[in-house]
């Protein structure tokens, strides 16, 4: 068997890949008709409902779980692998996006700094315990279902 073939028979990397793309793309579609305008590096960007992160990680421990065994220790690594990234999608990332946006106003307001910067920090970086939550369930039931 050739490689290309093992790794597109590979549940636990394409059912996740597949996954983060059609969620991105979601985002990109959801930002086109709020913004009215098509934004491509959206489909890079961290941030908005729902988290792919979560939903990556989830939807891999799920299909792991079912092919492992929940008794696993692999199943255990995935599983703990996916609170840790979900805890940084809600936590830290958030914190950072916060930070990024109280900066992005310090630096705009007149007279407040000397400072010349060339371009704004990014604000949306994390996510919200709710979006993260939706994530992680749409990531178990992809996980379920294929």
């Amino acid at each position: 068997m050739n490689i290309l073939s093992e790794v597109l028979n590979n549940k636990c990397l394409v059912i996740p890949f597949i996954l983060w793309f059609i969620i991105q793309t979601y985002k990109v579609i959801v930002d086109l008709v709020k913004n009215r305008r098509l934004n491509v590096k959206r489909i890079m960007g961290a941030g908005g409902m729902p988290s792919s992160h979560s939903a990556i990680v989830t939807s891999l421990a799920t299909i792991i779980g079912k092919e492992q065994g929940i008794d696993s220790p692999i199943f255990a690594l995935a599983v703990i692998f996916a609170f840790v990234v979900m805890y940084d999608a809600a936590g830290v990332r958030r914190a950072a996006g916060k930070q990024a946006s109280l900066l992005n106003k310090i630096i705009e307001t007149p007279g407040l700094t000397g400072l010349q910067v060339s371009g704004r920090l990014v604000e949306v970086l994390g996510h919200t315990p709710f979006q993260v939550f939706v994530g992680a369930l749409i990531g178990i039931i992809v996980g379920l279902i294929f």
